[in-house]
Order: C-alpha cells, then sequence, then structure tokens
C-alpha cells in the first residue's frame, strides 16, 4: 500500500522534463529594473526582441513601485491624489456665487412642488 503522499502510478524520477514535452526554451534575455526602494527586478524578455520595444519601466514585484532601468535615477514614487467627491468636482467647475445661484434655484422648485 502506497503511503498518503504519493501518486499511484508514479515513479520518482518518471517525469520528463519540459524540453522533452514541449521542444527546446526560447533564448532569454534579463534586464535589471530598480525602484525607489533600492530593489532590482530582473525579467526575462525573448532574445529576438527589439531593446527599443522593451518598457521603460517595470512595476516592482517587492513594492508595486514603478522601476526604471538606471539603477541611480529610479523613477519617482506617483503622488497619491485624494478621492474627489462629485461635490469637489462641481465645485472646481464653479464659483461660489454660480453655486449658490443654483441652489436657490433648486430649493424654489422643490418647494413649489410641495406647496410651500
Amino acid at each position: 500500500m502506497s503511503g498518503p503522499g504519493s501518486i499511484r502510478g508514479s515513479k520518482i524520477g518518471s517525469a520528463q522534463s519540459h524540453e522533452d514535452v514541449r521542444g527546446p526554451l526560447a533564448e532569454r534575455f534579463q534586464v535589471s529594473y530598480f525602484c525607489a526602494n533600492g530593489h532590482e527586478t530582473t525579467p526575462s524578455f525573448s532574445a529576438s526582441a527589439d531593446p527599443k520595444d522593451l518598457p521603460e519601466e517595470w512595476a516592482c514585484p517587492q513594492c508595486g513601485l514603478p522601476a526604471g532601468r538606471d539603477a541611480a535615477t529610479p523613477p519617482e514614487p506617483p503622488k497619491n491624489v485624494p478621492f474627489k467627491t462629485h461635490l469637489d468636482y462641481v465645485k472646481e467647475r464653479r464659483s461660489e456665487s454660480e453655486c449658490e445661484a443654483l441652489l436657490d434655484e433648486a430649493l424654489a422648485a422643490l418647494r413649489r412642488r410641495r406647496g410651500g
């Protein structure tokens, strides 16, 4: 009887390698990217890829910041912009006097409907 961790009908070392099943792996090269926290990530690219087509920035898998190819000057972390409410956007588009006029107009319409 086989143990609980074994797979029935398998033998140790019987697995085929990737190259046997799918053919040889494509030639690749690695490019180093550096983030502002000092992390280095090295994604692999196809050897046939044009270096001009490689991305200038790559997301750091450790901290999520953008990473660039120059270790001395990594990209700046993005600025966190606070969430804007609908009212914030309205205030950007209209002046204070326009807002007051619209509010007065809306209140007058509401009072007419309610008979007040």
